[in-house]
């Protein structure tokens, strides 16, 4: 066979793994229980050589799942190494440190076997609504108050449910059947991969992955080392203040670019906080890489070898670093700020290309209803977003997650499976930083009960006292705001709370950052914003210096006039 056809081949079989990947995606969210898997797409999923290195990703949920679970499959390969593995067996773990980060997160790896030999594993992620504990609050003060802790374990042996396992966890959450559904979704999907592989080994006679594999990676890293070797040299550092828990937090990095790679180290964070909004290494790792690769090679494949090029390290304990057994369940609220961090650093460095900063970590409004006498109560995370930041050379995009990936979940999903009545959701007016090119809007909801019971509100938010920042000249978005319809109490940004019977709550999600002076913005852009509802008159004439009626029509004379003033 010739070079040319070697490669022709080779580039045919890489596309049909990513296919086997994407269906081993698409059929998990499409068996999931749970609103966070198959109405969010909050999972992950990928294939790995027998050494556990990923070799592809499907394009799915967050790069905290899919960067976090590319590392964890050796940490399975330690407890159970390959050779020990049969056929049918599946693997199953929660553990934040080994895995994804955090309790509710479920992974599970299955090998894949051909002639009675392990040649391959495929591992998948998702976010279970719920594992028990104090549920999705931060206020615990170490993991195991978190919830049920499943370490590496068989989940299937030999073709065999795990019942015992099972029953444990039917025993521990409030959704049963939504997580158990999960559980039987993870396993089924990788059962399909794994299928799908097979297929492709039969069509192009492959006795395993190790050759394929190998050159696949290999290519990877050399494109990835190519695109690192076009950026400057140097060292370059970054500063970001956001809200915290007891007290504010900063993250620092210092981002350098070698001839072995791209650096980040985070020396001068904040320490580890007594609530649980720290992050383990792991999803530390998966969002830091994620800023760069955003940055510096967006096309290249996402596996282990171009991940392998970017290294990161931080204070033992810090808060973006934090040690078994800290509590840990909002670790997105320190990962998903990592990319605009890094993405600070690479402003000085590369110029123009970087976006202004974003709401950061998501939205999520999460919402329980105690058991009664008749009713075992129920517990929701509906995902949604503040808005993004503006790019150097277009709008931010309006409630809409960055750096994560996640679906934001219809209201009349939330509405069919819950008591809960969503009274409105719409863009929030004049959230979107003032520039050039206007940041993403945040956006307004209000959310109250059809029965006359309470409910329980678990906050988790960010961006509620700093705002996300503009770049070159452009204004910062607007910050959170949560509050009662009653206007009876004060509604924190963090913690458990209840919303009281007959009462609503209203969460007035950020806007991302401006990008560029906004008297450089066109007019009739800044008019058109005001006729569709996402700028004031008032905001247009003092941020812009645009003058516009509410109808969007556009006084030329004036606004010369105040521009030249």
């Amino acid at each position: 066979m010739s070079d040319a056809t070697k490669n022709i081949q080779l580039q045919v079989i890489w596309s049909r793994l990513i296919s086997a990947v994407e269906e081993q995606a698409r059929s998990l969210i499409r068996a999931g229980f749970s609103t966070s898997t198959r109405e969010a797409g909050d999972v992950s999923a990928g294939v790995f050589n027998r050494q556990g290195d990923m070799i592809a990703q499907a394009v799915t949920g967050t790069p905290g799942h899919i960067n976090s679970m590319a590392r964890s499959v050796r940490h399975f390969l330690d407890e159970y190494p390959i050779e020990t593995m049969q056929e049918g067996d599946a693997f199953i773990t929660n553990d934040p440190w080994k895995a994804t980060g955090h309790l509710t997160d479920l992974s599970v790896v299955t090998p894949i076997f051909r002639n009675g030999r392990a040649v391959a594993l495929f591992a998948c992620t998702t976010h279970v609504v719920d594992i028990g504990g104090n549920g999705p609050s931060p206020e615990s003060r170490d993991v195991y108050g978190e919830g049920l802790f499943i370490p590496i374990m068989k989940i299937v042996d030999r073709g065999e449910m795990n019942e015992h396992l099972l029953k444990i966890v039917r025993a521990n959450v409030k959704e049963p059947i939504q997580v158990e559904g999960d559980i039987f979704a993870l396993v089924a999907c990788n059962d399909i991969g794994g299928a799908r592989l097979q297929k492709i080994m039969d069509e192009y006679r492959l006795p395993d992955l190790e050759t394929v594999g190998a050159e696949i990676l290999a290519r990877s890293k050399q494109a990835m080392m190519d695109a690192i070797a076009k950026l400057p040299r140097g060292t370059w550092r970054n500063h970001m203040r956001i809200d915290g828990y007891e007290a504010p937090i900063d993250l620092h990095a210092a981002v350098t670019v070698d001839e072995s790679g791209v650096h980040i180290d985070l020396e001068g964070t904040s320490p580890a906080s007594r609530y649980g909004i720290n992050c383990p290494m792991c999803y530390t790792e998966a969002y830091a890489a994620f800023g760069v690769k955003c940055l510096v090679a967006p096309g290249l494949p996402n596996n282990a070898a171009t991940l392998g090029c970017i290294t990161v390290t931080a204070p033992e304990d810090c808060i973006a670093n934090a040690s078994f057994p800290r509590p840990v369940v909002a670790r997105s609220t320190i990962g998903m700020f990592l990319p605009d961090l890094v993405f600070g650093c690479f402003e000085q460095a590369i110029g123009n290309v970087v976006p202004a900063e974003s709401t950061g970590t998501l939205w999520n409004i999460r919402l329980g209803a105690q058991a009664n006498g008749k009713d075992r109560g129920f517990m929701v995370t509906t995902f949604h977003s503040g808005g993004a930041g503006a790019r150097p050379h277009l709008d931010g995009l309006s409630a809409t997650p960055f750096p994560s990936g996640i679906r934001n979940v219809p209201v009349e999903v939330t509405e069919a499976i819950t008591s809960l009545v969503i009274w409105k959701k719409e863009f929030r007016q004049d959230s979107g930083g003032a520039g050039q090119h206007r940041g993403g809007l945040g956006q307004t909801m209000v959310i109250g009960n059809r029965e006359d019971a309470p409910l329980t509100f678990y906050a988790r938010y960010e961006r509620v006292e700093n705002a996300p920042k503009g770049r070159n000249g452009g204004r910062p978005g607007a910050t959170g705001r949560l509050s009662l319809g009653s206007g009876s109490a004060t509604v924190r940004a963090k913690g458990i709370q209840t919303i009281p019977e007959g009462d609503t709550i209203i969460i007035e999600m950020p806007g991302g950052g401006g990008h560029g002076d906004p008297n450089l913005r066109d007019p009739e852009a800044v008019a058109s914003d005001v006729a569709l509802g996402y700028v004031s008159p008032e905001a247009a004439r003092a941020q812009y210096g645009v003058a516009v009626d509410g109808s969007g029509t556009l006084d030329r004379d004036e606004t010369a006039r105040l521009r030249a003033g």
